[in-house]
């Protein structure tokens, strides 16, 4: 099992970025795939991105495209999502995951294995 720890989350105004970071604890994400996923309130858990450690390929949700963009730094081993334009409507949980199996083009919860605990992001208008 792999340990992630989130980190980046805050209260942030409409507007603004905000950049979350994952880091596993053993410092590698091997050949899988890692993504993030939020929860608002009340609602499913979303699929947001993802990245395929080894390729470092990459895929957005579509309708955050235009805002969301995720990366890497392949030697500390940390998986970061860059948010621009935050919207009230982005505030959640935000979520890191591994998947094994998972391909860049994972969007199911089910397809991925572990989970950080979360970090927060609350956007006011």
């Amino acid at each position: 099992q792999v340990q992630l720890v989130e980190s980046g989350g805050g209260l942030v105004r409409g507007g603004d970025s905000l950049r979350l970071s994952c880091q596993a604890s053993d410092r590698t994400f091997t050949e899988y795939t890692v993504a993030w996923f939020r929860q608002a309130p009340g609602k499913e858990r979303e699929f947001v991105a993802a990245l395929a450690w080894t390729s470092g390929g990459t895929s957005v949700n579509d309708s955050l495209k235009d805002r969301v963009t995720i990366s890497r730094d392949y030697v500390r081993s940390q998986v970061f999502l860059q948010m621009n334009n935050l919207k009230p409507e982005d505030t959640a949980v935000y979520y890191c995951a591994v998947g094994r199996r998972a391909s860049m083009w994972s969007q199911d919860r089910d397809e991925y294995d572990d989970w950080g605990q979360g970090t927060q992001v609350t956007v006011s208008s």
